[in-house]
């Protein structure tokens, strides 16, 4: 039996630029953090024949091809496996749609668990790289590439998204206290809303796509945002990176209707009142995790959890994706 885990991510600033028809033409550059909460995947050989899987599905096929998982079937054949007898199962603590990039992990488990159940070498870019290969090349998906990177890397990692389709990944230069005030003072609060990231990416990379300047300009600031929380968390400046936060989602809104919607203007307002310096929908918008971070958390916590949104407490993953059996 192989079970590895990856886990799932938060985006501290630049989110958005790691879109292929943004990076290929501008550069993409974004800070992404891992998080102590995991998607995990147990690859085993069973007794019987055939392909077993079982995620929020059951399915026992014979071929890999009659596999209704997308990135099942594509990590599979990818790896030119013809399995006669194959068990696949996956379990998560958060569940997908909630903006924590819960695909991206899921891929660069399933792939590791495979790998390893071959007992092939696959190293954290190389791992990345697969990952995205199956999702936005084999199946289309209009996704970035931060979730596959970030899973497969963990830690608190500066991304650059270079045109020849190249990825830049540094450790971000920050003392130990400073991470672990920014532990401490951000806080996710689930807003009861899950959505389909992919609707809002089409939008985006269809309108970048179309040399549509509105929206390159907003991710060239959005990617000038991102550089400046760089600086701010490496100088220790945790009160400007809460400021900056904020300067992320007003520009993040304009990009589409679908981002945010009243209850969570609502709810974001209600915590910039009551002990947040600034926050954001994590993910791609339209639903999932508000993140704030706070200068009360205190206060925060009280205030979101009597207006009846449940928070996750998390800690920072500096393994990334790994076999742990």
């Amino acid at each position: 039996m192989i079970i590895t885990r990856s886990p799932l991510r938060i985006t501290l600033g630049g989110g958005g630029t790691d879109l292929p028809s943004y990076y290929k033409e501008h550069e993409g550059f974004l800070i992404a953090a891992s998080i102590e909460k995991y998607v995990y995947v147990t690859v085993i050989r069973p007794f019987t024949p055939g392909i077993y899987l079982k995620y929020s599905e059951l399915e026992h096929v014979e071929r890999v091809e009659d596999v209704k998982h997308p990135i099942i079937r594509e990590a599979i054949q990818m790896i030119d496996y013809k399995p006669s007898q194959l068990e696949i199962a996956t379990l998560t603590d958060i569940p997908s749609g909630t903006g924590l990039g819960s695909s991206g992990s899921f891929t660069t488990a399933l792939l590791k668990a495979l790998y390893s159940f071959k007992r092939r070498l696959l190293l954290p870019s190389d791992l990345a790289k697969l990952a995205c290969d199956i999702e936005i090349n084999r199946l289309g998906e209009p996704i970035g590439k931060q979730d596959q990177y970030i899973a497969a890397y963990g830690g608190i990692t500066c991304f650059t998204f270079n045109s020849d389709e190249t990825v830049n990944a540094d450790q971000l230069n920050i003392s130990d206290d400073t991470m672990f005030d920014l532990e401490d003072n951000l806080l996710l609060f689930f807003t009861g809303f899950s959505r389909n990231a992919g609707i809002i990416l089409k939008n985006q990379n269809v309108r970048t796509q179309q040399s549509d300047q509105e929206m390159i300009q907003n991710l060239h600031y959005v990617k000038e945002l991102g550089l400046r929380s760089k600086k701010a968390l490496e100088d220790g400046n945790l009160t400007l990176f809460g400021e900056l936060m904020h300067e992320h989602w007003e520009h993040k809104k304009k990009r589409s209707k679908g981002i945010s919607n009243p209850q969570i203007d609502e709810w974001y307002e209600l915590g910039k009142a009551n002990g947040a310096i600034g926050g954001k929908l994590v993910g791609a918008g339209g639903g999932g995790f508000l993140m704030f971070y706070a200068s009360d958390r205190n206060r925060l916590r009280h205030t979101m959890a009597h207006a009846g949104l449940e928070e996750v407490r998390f800690s920072f993953d500096f393994e990334g994706t790994k076999v742990i059996i």
